[in-house]
C-alpha cells in the first residue's frame, strides 16, 4: 500500500514539477547561467530538475539530515558547479534538533501535530502496522543565509527554492538585508495543522511583498493541504 500511494504521488507531483519549471522559464533568462541556492535539497530532485531545463554558474544545496546528505554527496559531490552542505538554515544560528520522519522528504526542524487529523491520516497509510518511530531527533547544525553571502562573496542570485516543511519563513528571515540580492523565489506552504509553524501563509506573503516581491504563480500539490510559489523580485526585470 505504502509504495503504490508514493509511486501516485510521484507521478502527479512530476507533472506538478514541469508546470513550475514552466513557470519559472517565464521569469528566467533561459539560456543565461543561473545561480541557484536550494534550501531542502533532500536527495537532490529539484537540483536535477533545474540542471535539466537551464543552464548552470552553481548551485548552493543545503540538506541538514546527514543520511539524506550523504545519498545527495553521491549524486552530486563530483560536480564542480554544485556545493552541497550538511547544514540547515535558520534566523538564528548554532544547533538545533531536526525532526527526522519516516518519510525523509517530511522531515522538518519543526514538531509534529500528533493530535492532527492529517497527521494520522497520512502516517496511518504510511506506517500503517506502527512498525516503525514516526519521528526521531537529530542534532544538526544550522547557518543565516546572511552569514553564507558574506563568507562567499554573494552579490546575486537568480533563484532561491526553499522547501523545509514549515520553516520556510525562518530561511527567508535568515536573509536579512540580503533578500534584494535575490531574484526569484520558490517555496512550497503546507496549509495543514500536522506541523507546528506559528505563522500563516501571510506572514509569508507580507514580509516578501514588504521586501518589493510580487507573487507570479502558485499550484496546488495533488491530494495534499501544500502549494507551491513563486515570487519575483520587482526590483529586478528580465529583459
Amino acid at each position: 500500500m505504502k509504495v503504490i500511494i508514493k509511486t501516485l504521488l510521484n507521478v502527479f507531483d512530476y507533472f506538478t514539477q514541469l508546470k513550475i519549471i514552466n513557470a519559472l522559464k517565464k521569469e528566467l533568462i533561459y539560456d543565461y547561467p543561473l545561480t541557484v541556492i536550494d534550501v531542502g535539497s533532500h536527495k537532490g530532485e529539484y537540483i536535477l530538475s533545474i540542471k535539466n531545463k537551464f543552464k548552470i554558474k552553481k548551485i548552493y544545496g543545503f540538506e541538514p539530515n546527514k543520511e539524506i546528505f550523504n545519498l545527495l554527496s553521491k549524486k552530486y559531490g563530483k560536480d564542480n558547479n554544485i556545493e552541497l552542505y550538511n547544514l540547515g538554515i535558520s534566523n538564528l544560528p548554532g544547533e538545533t534538533f531536526l525532526n527526522k520522519n519516516i518519510e525523509s522528504s517530511s522531515s522538518s526542524i519543526n514538531e509534529l501535530n500528533t493530535n492532527s487529523r492529517y497527521f494520522h491520516k497520512k502516517y496511518l497509510l504510511l506506517n500503517f502496522f506502527n512498525l516503525k518511530k514516526i519521528s526521531t531527533k537529530v542534532k544538526i547544525k544550522v547557518i543565516c543565509l546572511s552569514n553564507f553571502f558574506v563568507q562567499n562573496n554573494i552579490h546575486e542570485i537568480d533563484l532561491l527554492k526553499i522547501d523545509t516543511e514549515g520553516f520556510e519563513l525562518h530561511v527567508l528571515k535568515s536573509l536579512h538585508e540580503n533578500i534584494s540580492k535575490i531574484k526569484i523565489i520558490h517555496f512550497e506552504h503546507h496549509f495543514d495543522d500536522m506541523i507546528i509553524k506559528n505563522y500563516n501563509f501571510s506572514d509569508i506573503h507580507n514580509y516578501l511583498v514588504n521586501r518589493n516581491f510580487k507573487k507570479k504563480f502558485k499550484i496546488k500539490m495533488m491530494f495534499r493541504k501544500s502549494f507551491e510559489y513563486i515570487y519575483c523580485n520587482q526590483n529586478f526585470k528580465n529583459e
